[in-house]
């Protein structure tokens, strides 16, 4: 059944917690610049994450872990700079938050001083809970991050399917709701069971967002340069391509590559 759609000019953390409680979907994809993101935001997305997957998209490393906050803040400057109405949600990136609540804090409020976000996320359950509530108290917006967590890649030393074994869930099950007790204001749930992910969201009154979670949770989020088709080699179950432009903009490349070496452009009409 469809749900009526509230009119948002401008997104908040609030915005979330009441498209749960109506029964909207939230809708959320990733952006690291400025043209990219102005796309996303002019087309009415809920909430732009500046992820650190930026170190596999934008620089080709092969985990999360190498990307700094200095490069994180610059991306999520650029993607500010081009926001109308989406929520901007940075990742803090490995190794600025985890040990340390003070450091957490430190690097939170850098985010938020130097690129203007509106939240920062973090990975992790009562591993990171000082850090989370550090934060917090500082007034800063967080966002959790459960299940598959890519910053401890090497710790689990594989992408497979997360909380699928009856200790794991339970786990996670309770770290969703110390989470929402900390006062995250969404949790993101990544490569989970549906079932457990429908569970968990039913259980929070805060928004969760599924990346390979299912369709029972609050809403969804996807990597845009996946979903675009701009990438190939990264084929996982959960992702819909609905664009195939790592096909068309090579098509596009070797027909301005011809017509260059033809001649052919620029025409007189392209010529001053």
């Amino acid at each position: 059944m469809s749900v009526a759609k509230k009119e948002y000019k401008r997104i908040t953390t609030n915005s979330l917690v009441e498209m749960k409680k109506n029964g909207e979907k939230i809708s959320m994809l990733t952006a690291y610049d400025f043209t990219m993101a102005k796309i996303i935001d002019g087309a009415g997305i809920d909430v732009i994450l500046v992820g650190d997957s930026a170190s596999n998209v934008m620089a080709g490393h092969e985990t999360t872990l190498p990307i700094t906050l200095d490069q994180m803040i610059y991306h999520a400057s650029s993607v500010i700079r081009a926001i109308k109405r989406a929520l901007v949600v940075v990742d803090i990136p490995f190794g600025s938050y985890q040990s340390d609540p003070k450091e957490a804090l430190r690097s939170a409020i850098r985010i938020m001083k130097e690129s203007g976000a509106h939240a920062v996320k973090m990975e992790g359950g009562k591993e990171i809970k000082e850090s989370i509530k550090r934060t917090l108290n500082a007034g800063i917006p967080v966002m959790g991050h459960l299940g598959l967590t890519p910053q401890s890649i090497y710790k689990f030393g594989t992408y497979t399917v997360r909380a699928k074994e009856k200790e794991e869930a339970t786990k996670l099950k309770e770290d969703a709701l110390m989470l929402e007790k900390a006062g995250c204001f969404a949790v993101v749930l990544e490569k989970v069971p549906a079932k457990l992910a429908g569970e968990v969201a039913k259980s929070l009154t805060i928004p969760v967002i599924g990346i390979g979670a299912g369709n029972g949770v609050d809403g969804q989020v996807l990597v845009t340069h996946d979903m675009l088709g701009m990438t190939h080699e990264f084929n996982p179950r959960f992702l819909r391509r609905y664009l195939q432009l790592y096909d068309d903009m090579t098509s596009a490349f070797k027909q301005y590559i011809s017509d260059v070496k033809s001649v052919d452009f620029p025409s007189d009409e392209e010529q001053y």
